[in-house]
C-alpha cells in the first residue's frame, strides 16, 4: 500500500509517499487496517499519513501533529495504490 500525497504550506509544497512504516504506524495509532482506506479516510488520518511520511524522508517537522495540522493549508491524495493489488499473487491467479 502505497499513497503520494501533495502537502501544502503557505510558502511552500512538497509531494510525498507513504511506506510500509507509515502505514503500521497509521494503523497502530488508529487501531484500523489498510483494507479499510479503501472504505474512505478522514482529513486526520492523511495528515497523520502526511506528518510520519515527512519525517521518514528527512523533512523537519513540528514536535507535534496538531502543530503540523494547524501549518497546513492544503492536503490531497494525488495517487493511490489498491492495497489487494499489492498483495503477492496467489496460486489460482
Amino acid at each position: 500500500m502505497q499513497l503520494t500525497l501533495k502537502v501544502t504550506f503557505t510558502d511552500h509544497e512538497h509531494t510525498l509517499k507513504t511506506n510500509l512504516m507509515t502505514i503500521v504506524a497509521w494503523e497502530r495509532k488508529y487501531k484500523r487496517k489498510v483494507s479499510q482506506i479503501a472504505d474512505g479516510i478522514g482529513i486526520e488520518d492523511l495528515a497523520f499519513l502526511a506528518y510520519e511520511a515527512s519525517r521518514t524522508n528527512g523533512i523537519v517537522v513540528p514536535s507535534t501533529l496538531d502543530e503540523y495540522i494547524k501549518s497546513l493549508v492544503g492536503l490531497e491524495v494525488i495517487e493511490g495504490a489498491d492495497p489487494k493489488a499489492d498483495a503477492a499473487p496467489t496460486a489460482t491467479d
